[in-house]
């Protein structure tokens, strides 16, 4: 299918071949039919876009503190590539559309195939031939509105709840600072609720629009004075209500609505301006300042927004979705006139024109849509060829042909790129939910082909191997359906987040093995770095070993989806088998009985169990203790791992500095950049899986590790040691 790609390191803005986005439970697919450019929000992006680095580091400061911090702590090559990584993701454009519907998730009752559909959002109303979208995301058309004038559904959203913040009473006197599309809607809308308003904007084209809508007054700027015109508007008395639609980094517009506002009046602020507010004027008038939030309540949740849960209609009346679908209503009463506010229709094939058109400015514009082919065939499958003025690679008869599922930022920056250089592999296909990130990871590390299916992988006969880098909820059911494929499977951690999915996993792997050696292996990369090697050659003997393991993890939401049982298993499943398996690496023992202990907060925003002490007995006499919070500071370290025994001493600190004491004497090494171990763990498993048909770490240490991590679970619940009795 064809959708608008935009990435930020360049600038460059294409109309791209990609994939069709996989269908996923909570959604539907939706054919779009038509589309609405949101100028002003997609001009700004661009723009950003295409500045220079120092350009883009003038417009967010914020993120450049974040990576002068980060590079203190893991060195500027790994600091410099993860911020090439994210200059280089694609961006899609777009969050205002309207559609068929395709295809519905297994979740999904509201919806049948073929009904006709609003959809909002960044990252789902794309400017693309197919869309997957979130059920509360969705909107039924009425039969009496087009699409065209559906695709103006979210924008409209956006004015409605600006006008809701705003609670306008029958006969209010409304100041309407920007007429541009937002501000044109906004006007209609307050219209609606029997509000006088007085306009304003410095073009006459916009102005004149707006009195074929309904604006009782006028001001064109810079010609006329808006404070003079609104003492004559209202008899001298102010406006009720302020309304910002502009776009703006100027302060200009929150500094009139203060003056043109009556004293105890209302300022809300819908576009994007300067935020300065004098504090003088709007103290002696007392005036009330509110910020509206994009399309309602509902926006930036994920369990709304991604997962699917309604906030009761009871308690929370408006929401994102029924923000929607009233807007819809008024299309069908003829309340809103969205057919006035298209200035330009473009063929989809000749979007580029369209934001040529904006970026120019050479003739004026309010509305812009895209129409779309309805009708048009999409193949789930982009075959790519190899770069011709890149060298193809070399031909090697025991190459492993490797296919990649999910290309989020760690993959791309950790395991993609070791892969692609390895002269033993063979880039198969790629697999991710969007199309645009299959296309461009697809294209970046010279893969065969890119789908957003898995079938395409699985049923693919010339892979031998699949690699999982997915959310932690698909780790399992991926891993089985590839192993019963035959196919060697490399996951990243945690394997699984239940213990029936683990008990699934062995089972699936014995069965395939009793055909042919097939391997699994864990993304648990620690144990192959560089300094952790060194460390454990330093206890050469097998004398029982003392371990403190002390993580200074950032803080996360609890509103993640890590926390989610089914998706992410929480931090104790995802992150701390890591730390598990290090010590287990280093003991060369297994484990046999573990006590955990959380930190009780009563903090809603913290997960007690992501603040916890275990303490792990090993079956040759070894005691290990990890010690993660999130509770503490980020300027500190993150990781510090100690290991006592034998008369020696070894502490490692993230990865970057190495402390070895023996006999009074100390050697300290130290790294430029920190090195967690994954180049020579994709090393090792390519080698592995290609000449052995096994992987590097031993399968009973994988289940090991993952059994201790769901009998410190049970250990928390009961405040007692568990033992841990072998499965494998």
């Amino acid at each position: 299918m064809k959708q608008i790609v935009q990435t930020m390191k360049g600038g460059n803005l294409t109309l791209e071949t990609v994939p069709p986005p996989a269908l996923r439970p909570g959604g539907v697919l939706v054919r779009t039919a038509a589309s609405l450019i949101s100028a002003g929000t997609e001009k700004m992006l661009i723009d950003l876009a295409q500045k220079s680095l120092v350009g883009k580091a003038q417009a967010r400061p914020d993120l450049v503190r974040q990576v002068l911090n980060k590079a203190q702590k893991e060195g500027w090559l790994n600091t410099y590539q993860n911020v090439r990584s994210k200059l280089e993701k694609p961006m899609p454009l777009g969050y205002s559309a309207a559609g068929i519907v395709e295809s519905i998730g297994a979740e999904v009752t509201q919806w049948k195939v073929g009904d006709r559909v609003a959809i909002a959002g960044a990252g789902y109303a794309n400017h693309a031939e197919l869309n997957y979208v979130p059920n509360n995301l969705v909107a039924s058309i009425p039969d009496s509105v087009s699409f065209e004038e559906a695709a103006y559904t979210t924008v409209a959203s956006i004015a409605l709840q600006g006008v809701r913040l705003a609670r306008p009473e029958l006969g209010d006197l409304v100041a309407l600072s920007g007429l541009g599309l937002i501000g044109l809607i906004t006007l209609q809308l307050l219209k609606a609720n029997g509000c006088r308003v007085i306009g304003m904007d410095f073009d006459a084209k916009k102005v004149e629009l707006a009195r074929t809508l309904g604006l009782d007054e006028a001001v064109l700027l810079p010609n006329q004075d808006p404070v003079k015109a609104v003492a004559h508007f209202t008899n001298g008395r102010g406006v009720d209500h302020t309304v910002i639609t502009a776009s703006t980094t100027s302060n200009q517009p929150v500094e009139i609505a203060g003056e043109l506002t009556r004293r105890k009046g209302q300022v809300v602020v819908v576009g994007a301006v300067g935020m300065n507010i004098p504090r003088d004027l709007y103290y002696k008038k007392e005036l009330e300042v509110k910020i509206s939030m994009s399309y309602g309540p509902g926006r930036y949740d994920p369990s709304y927004e991604e997962g699917g849960v309604d906030y009761p209609y009871d308690y929370v009346r408006w929401t994102e979705q029924r923000n929607m679908e009233a807007i819809l209503n008024l299309m069908a009463q003829k309340r809103l006139n969205m057919k006035e506010l298209t200035t330009h229709h473009f063929p989809f094939d000749q979007a580029m024109a369209a934001y040529g058109l904006i970026q120019s400015a050479k003739e004026p514009y309010v509305g812009v849509i895209l129409d779309y082919d309805t009708q048009k065939l999409q193949d789930p499958v982009v075959l790519l060829q190899p770069k011709q003025s890149e060298p193809l690679a070399p031909q090697v008869s025991d190459q492993l042909r490797i296919g990649f599922v999910g290309a989020g930022n760690y993959a791309t920056l950790h395991l993609l790129p070791h892969l692609e250089s390895d002269p033993y592999v063979q880039m198969g296909g790629l697999v991710t939910a969007t199309g645009i990130n299959a296309r461009q990871k697809a294209d970046k590390f010279a893969f065969s082909y890119c789908s957003t299916a898995l079938d395409s992988l699985l049923n693919d006969d010339l892979l031998h191997a699949i690699f999982i880098a997915t959310r932690h909820g698909t780790h399992a059911d991926y891993t089985l359906r590839a192993l019963a494929k035959g196919k060697h499977v490399f996951v990243e951690k945690p394997m699984v987040v239940s213990e029936e999915e683990l008990h699934a996993v062995c089972d699936a792997y014995h069965q395939a093995n009793q055909k042919r050696p097939t391997a699994l292996m864990v993304g648990l990369n620690r144990r192959f770095a560089p300094m952790t090697t060194q460390c454990k050659a330093f206890f050469q003997n097998h004398e029982p070993k003392h371990l403190l393991y002390r993580v200074n993890s950032g803080h996360i939401p609890t509103s993640s989806w890590i926390y989610d049982a089914a998706e992410g298993g929480g931090m104790l499943v995802g992150e701390m088998c890591h730390f598990i398996d290090l010590m287990q690496f280093i003991t060369e023992e297994r484990p046999v009985r573990v006590q955990a202990q959380s930190l009780t907060l009563n903090n809603q925003a913290i997960a007690d169990q992501d603040n916890l002490t275990l303490t792990l007995e090993f079956d040759r006499g070894s005691v290990g203790t990890l010690c993660y919070n999130t509770v503490g500071d980020k300027a500190a370290a993150k990781e510090r791992l100690e290991v006592y025994g034998g008369n020696k001493v070894a502490i490692l600190d993230d990865f970057r500095t190495l402390e070895l004491t023996r006999n009074g004497r100390q050697d300290r090494h130290k790294a430029a950049n920190q090195n967690k171990g994954q180049a020579d763990q994709m090393k090792a498993t390519v080698e592995a899986f290609r000449l052995h048909g096994k992987a590097p770490i031993p399968f009973e240490e994988l289940v090991g590790d993952m059994q201790v991590v769901f009998a410190a679970k049970a250990s928390l619940a009961t405040g007692q040691p568990v033992k841990i009795s072998r499965i494998v």
